[in-house]
C-alpha cells in the first residue's frame, strides 16, 4: 500500500470496488428501495415547486384583476370616497347564492349568482360555448349557466333560466371564470348574469348573503404591497377588504403546499423504511465479511481503511440510489396533474428544480449512509484473531459510537422534517411518533420471537416446529419485515379508518332526525305559508329557527377599531369582521352542551343582556364568563354580558350558533328564518324544491344529499392520492422482504441441503418456508392495523371530537392480501433454496 493519502485513497476505492462486484447483487434490492423513497420525495417535492409557480404565474388570471375591494354589505359613502380616489372601479360584481328554475323541464337548483358589469375578467376569459357568449351576454341581456350544470339538466343554449322574478335566456355553457371555487361549485354552481338585473330579481331582502366586488387594474409600476399596507387598514374599519392577486396566490400556495408536506411526510416514511432495509441488509453483509475484515488486518490493514472500503460501497449505493431516485421522481410528478384533477385551482405546466435534483442525491448519500453507519462501526472492533476463530466480543466503544449514531440518525430526520414543516412543534411530533410507530412494532417482533423461544410447542409436528424456530434463529428476517409490512400497512389502514370517521361525520343517516334539507333566507311573513307547504308534501318540520344578523361594537370596552389598531391583540380578525347570524332561545339543542356558567332563558330587563356563546368563539375573542360584548344590531346598540358557554357539535347536520340570545330581547328586530325538514327520497326533495321555488323565489335551498355527494367525492380523491403515495410504503416493504430473503440465500441453501441430508423432503422444506413468511406477514400485517386502530381512536378524540366506529376493510382486504402477497414472494424467491442438492453443501461450492 502507497504510503501518501492519495494512493491510500485510491487503494480504498479499488477494494471497494473489487469487493462490491462481488456482492452489489446482494445489496441492489435494498437499493431500490432507497430509489423509491427519494423517487416519492422528490416527485412531491418538484410538484410542489411547480404549482406554487403556476399559481404565481397565473394569479391574475385566477382572480380576473390586479386587485379588487370586496365587502359583503353595501358600500357605505366613505368606501365609494376611496374607490374614486383609484380611479373608480372600471368593473364590478354583486354575488349571492339562490335557487333557479329550468322552465324547459321544472327542475331547480342552487346556483350562485355572479351579476358583473364592466369588462371582467382583465386578464384569463369567460370561457363558454359558444365562444362569443363571453362577450355578448351583458349587450343581450342573456345568462352563462355552468356547463356542468347545463349537462345535468339537458340544457342548451337559447333555453331560459329563472332567478327571481327575472327570466333569461341561456347565451351559453360556462366552462371556467376567475374567482370560482371548483368545490363550491360543486354545491352551487356558477351563473352569470348583467348587473343591472339583480335589483329586478328582488332577491335582496334581509338576511341575504350578498357579495359586492370592485375590480381595478394596476399601472406597472405600481407596489401592490404597499397599496395592500396603505388602504386595507382604513377598509378594515369600513367592514371592507382589499384583496391583491399576489395575496390571493401566497393563500393558495401555502394552503397546497400544507397538503403537500403531508403527502412528503407520508413519503418521508417510505424512505426511512426503506433506510430499515439497508440497515438489516448491511448487518447480515457485514456480519458475513467480518472474517474478511479479519484477514486485511493481519496483512497490516488499519482499522480505519478497512472500516473505509465498505463505507465507500455504501455511500456509492447511496449517490447511484440518489440518482435514480431523482430520475425517478421528476417523471413520476408528470402524473400528479393527472391524479390532483378537479382539486387544483390553476392549470399545471411541471418543471424541473436545479436545487430538488440536488436534493434528491444527497437524500440517498445521507440516507444511505446514516442508516449502514451502526452495522458498520462493527468493522471497527474486529480482531485480527477472528481470521483463526469466532470470536464474539462485546467493546464499550462500540456502544458509544452506536448510541453517536443514533443521535445523529434521530437529529437528521428531525431537521428533514423541520424542512418539510417548517415547524419545530410539528416536526418534533412526527418525529416522535416515528420512534414510537417504530419502537412498537419493533418491540411486538422482539417480544413475539421471546415468546415463542419460552413457550415453544414442542409437540407440534417438525414441519411447524422448524419454521417457527426460524423466526428467531441467527440472520432472521422477523424484526425488518415486520417494520417495513407493519408501518406500510399501518399508514394504509390509518387512511381509511381516518376517512370513515370523516364520512361517518358528514352521514345523513348518523340520526333519525337529522335533516337534509335547509331552506334559508324565509321572511317573517312567509315562514307560516312555507311550514304549512312542507307539510302538505307529507314532510315534517324539524327547525323553525329566527335568525337576526348583528356585528360586534366592542369587547371589554375597547371598540373594534380600537382593537384592529392594537398590533398586540391576540383576538382573531374573523370577530372584528363577521356578521353574525343570531337566535334567541329558551333551550338548549341536541348538538349543545353547556360547559361553564348559567343558561338565561327568558329576560325583561335589556339594559345588559345575558348571552351564551361557543367554547371556540370564547377562545377566539378571548372572553370569559362575566365579560362584556357590545353588539350592533342593525344600527340598534345591544350591551351583552358572557353568562355560559356551549360546547357544539359542528358536524350535525343543523343550523348551529356561536352566539344564542335569550328570549324577551330580539323578537321585534328585522329578522329572518331557517327551516329545516326531512323528505324520505330524492324525488320527494325535487317535488318539494320545484314547488317552493315556484312560490317563495327569494328562498334558497341546501339539499344535503347533494353536498355529502360533493365531499364524498372529494375525500375520495384525496384518500386516492394518499393512498397512491402509502402504496410506496408497502411497494418498498415488498423490497425490503426481496432482499431480506436473497440476502439470506447462502444460508437458507446451507439449511435446506443439511435438512435434505438427514432426510427431510422438498414438501417438508416448502411447508416450513410458507409457514415462516405466513407469520411474518399476519404478525407485521395485523401490527400495523391494529396500531392504525389506535392511531384513528386518537386522532378521532383529539382532531375530529368524533366518536370511531373501524371499517372492516383492513382486516376483510388488507390483512389476508398483504399476507398471501409475503408469502408468495417468499416462495418464489426460495424455489432455488429448495431444488438445491445436497451435494452441494458436501464439496463447498461457493453460492
Amino acid at each position: 500500500m502507497s504510503s501518501t493519502n492519495t494512493g491510500s485513497f485510491y487503494w480504498l476505492i479499488k477494494m471497494a470496488w473489487r469487493d462490491g462486484k462481488a456482492s452489489g447483487r446482494k445489496l441492489s434490492l435494498f437499493m431500490a428501495s432507497i430509489i423509491l423513497g427519494i423517487a416519492a420525495v422528490v416527485s412531491i417535492q418538484s410538484f410542489g415547486e411547480s404549482l406554487k409557480d403556476n399559481i404565481a404565474l397565473q394569479s391574475k388570471a385566477m382572480m380576473g384583476a390586479d386587485y379588487k375591494i370586496d365587502l359583503d354589505q353595501a358600500p357605505t359613502p366613505e368606501v365609494l370616497s376611496i374607490i374614486d380616489s383609484l380611479g373608480g372601479a372600471p368593473a364590478r360584481e354583486i354575488s349571492f347564492t339562490s335557487m333557479a328554475a329550468f322552465p324547459r323541464n321544472g327542475t331547480t337548483r342552487l346556483v350562485q349568482v355572479r351579476g358583473i358589469e364592466g369588462d371582467f375578467p382583465f386578464y384569463g376569459e369567460l370561457e363558454t360555448r359558444p365562444a362569443t357568449a363571453g362577450k355578448t351576454y351583458q349587450q343581450t341581456g342573456g345568462a352563462l349557466v355552468d356547463a356542468t350544470a347545463m349537462r345535468q339538466f339537458n340544457l342548451s343554449p337559447g333555453d331560459s333560466i329563472k332567478i327571481g322574478k327575472v327570466t333569461l335566456p341561456i347565451a351559453g355553457a360556462l366552462t371556467s371564470i376567475p374567482g370560482s371555487n371548483s368545490f363550491f361549485s360543486s354545491v352551487a354552481p356558477p351563473v352569470v348574469i348583467p348587473h343591472h338585473l339583480i335589483e329586478e330579481t328582488g332577491l335582496i331582502q334581509t338576511g341575504s348573503r350578498i357579495s359586492y366586488d370592485y375590480y381595478f387594474t394596476a399601472a406597472a409600476n405600481t407596489d401592490l404591497e404597499q397599496l395592500d399596507e396603505v388602504l386595507d387598514p382604513q377598509l378594515d374599519k369600513l367592514e371592507a377588504d382589499l384583496d391583491t392577486h399576489t395575496a390571493t396566490s401566497e393563500r393558495l400556495g401555502r394552503r397546497y403546499d400544507n397538503f403537500g408536506k403531508f403527502l412528503n411526510l407520508v413519503a418521508f416514511i417510505a424512505l426511512l423504511l426503506g433506510c430499515v432495509g439497508i440497515a438489516s441488509a448491511i448487518n447480515i453483509y457485514i456480519k458475513g465479511k467480518l472474517k474478511s475484515v479479519a484477514i486485511l488486518k493481519c496483512l497490516g490493514a488499519t482499522k480505519r481503511q478497512s472500516f473505509m472500503i465498505y463505507l465507500l460501497q455504501i455511500a456509492a449505493m447511496g449517490v447511484l440510489g440518489g440518482i435514480i431516485g431523482t430520475i425517478a421522481g421528476l417523471l413520476l410528478q408528470q402524473l400528479f396533474p393527472l391524479l390532483l384533477e378537479g382539486l387544483l385551482p390553476v392549470n399545471i405546466q411541471v418543471s424541473f428544480k436545479l436545487q430538488i435534483i440536488i436534493l434528491g442525491i444527497l437524500l440517498g448519500l445521507f440516507m444511505a449512509v446514516l442508516f449502514a453507519l451502526i452495522p458498520l462501526i462493527g468493522t471497527l472492533y474486529v480482531s485480527p484473531l477472528q481470521a483463526l476463530r469466532v470470536q464474539s466480543e462485546s467493546n464499550p466503544k462500540k456502544g458509544k459510537a452506536k448510541l453517536a449514531v443514533l443521535a445523529g440518525i434521530f437529529l437528521f430526520i428531525l431537521l428533514f422534517s423541520y424542512w418539510l414543516l417548517q415547524n419545530w412543534k410539528y416536526s418534533l411530533a412526527f418525529v416522535l411518533g416515528i420512534v414510537v410507530t417504530f419502537s412498537i412494532l419493533a418491540g411486538i417482533a422482539t417480544l413475539f420471537m421471546k415468546l415463542i423461544r419460552k413457550n415453544f410447542p414442542a409437540a407440534w409436528g417438525f414441519p411447524a416446529r422448524q419454521s417457527l424456530q426460524n423466526l428467531f434463529r441467527p440472520q432472521n428476517q422477523t424484526l425488518t419485515l415486520v417494520l417495513a409490512i407493519g408501518v406500510g400497512t399501518f399508514l394504509i389502514s390509518t387512511l381509511y379508518f381516518s376517512k370513515d370517521v370523516l364520512l361517518a361525520q358528514a352521514s345523513l343517516d348518523a340520526q333519525k332526525n337529522s335533516p337534509n334539507m335547509i331552506l334559508l333566507d324565509v321572511q317573517t311573513e312567509q315562514a307560516k305559508a312555507v311550514t304549512q307547504t312542507i307539510k302538505n308534501s307529507g314532510s315534517p318540520v324539524l327547525n323553525d329557527i329566527p335568525i337576526v344578523t348583528m356585528r360586534i361594537q366592542s369587547i371589554k370596552g375597547r371598540t373594534v377599531n380600537q382593537i384592529r389598531e392594537d398590533s398586540t391583540s391576540g383576538i382573531n380578525r374573523w370577530v372584528l369582521n363577521h356578521e353574525f347570524r343570531v337566535t334567541y332561545t329558551d333551550s338548549l339543542k341536541n348538538s349543545e352542551t353547556l360547559t361553564t356558567g348559567e343558561w338565561i332563558r327568558q329576560v325583561d330587563d335589556t339594559n345588559l343582556i345575558p348571552i351564551s356563546i361557543s367554547d371556540n368563539f370564547a377562545e377566539d375573542a378571548q372572553v370569559i364568563i362575566g365579560d362584556k360584548i357590545s353588539f350592533n344590531v342593525q344600527g340598534v346598540m345591544m350591551n351583552t354580558e358572557v353568562k355560559s358557554m356551549r360546547a357544539v357539535d359542528w358536524s350535525q347536520m343543523e343550523p348551529n350558533f356561536t352566539i344564542v340570545f335569550p328570549r324577551g330581547v330580539l323578537e321585534d328586530a328585522p329578522q329572518f328564518r331557517v327551516i329545516t325538514t326531512k323528505v324520505p327520497n330524492d324525488n320527494a326533495s325535487a317535488a318539494l324544491q320545484q314547488q317552493l321555488v315556484s312560490s317563495f323565489p327569494n328562498i334558497s335551498i341546501l339539499d344535503l344529499r347533494q353536498i355529502i355527494s360533493v365531499v364524498e367525492d372529494l375525500l375520495n380523491k384525496i384518500a386516492w392520492l394518499i393512498n397512491f403515495m402509502a402504496f410506496f410504503s408497502i411497494f418498498t416493504g415488498i423490497i425490503v422482504l426481496l432482499g431480506a430473503v436473497r440476502t439470506s440465500k447462502f444460508q437458507r441453501i446451507r439449511e435446506s441441503v443439511l435438512l435434505r441430508t438427514i432426510g427431510a423432503r422438498s414438501f417438508q422444506i416448502l411447508k416450513i418456508l410458507a409457514l415462516e413468511y405466513f407469520y411474518l406477514g399476519a404478525l407485521g400485517t395485523l401490527s400495523g392495523i391494529l396500531l392504525s386502530l389506535l392511531s384513528s381512536q386518537l386522532l378521532a378524540w383529539l382532531l375530529f371530537d368524533s366518536v370511531f366506529t373501524p371499517s372492516i376493510f383492513p382486516f376483510l382486504v388488507l390483512f389476508p392480501a398483504i399476507t398471501l402477497l409475503v408469502i408468495f414472494i417468499g416462495l418464489t424467491n426460495s424455489i432455488s433454496v429448495i431444488k438445491s442438492p445436497p451435494l452441494e453443501v458436501l464439496r463447498k461450492e461457493s453460492y
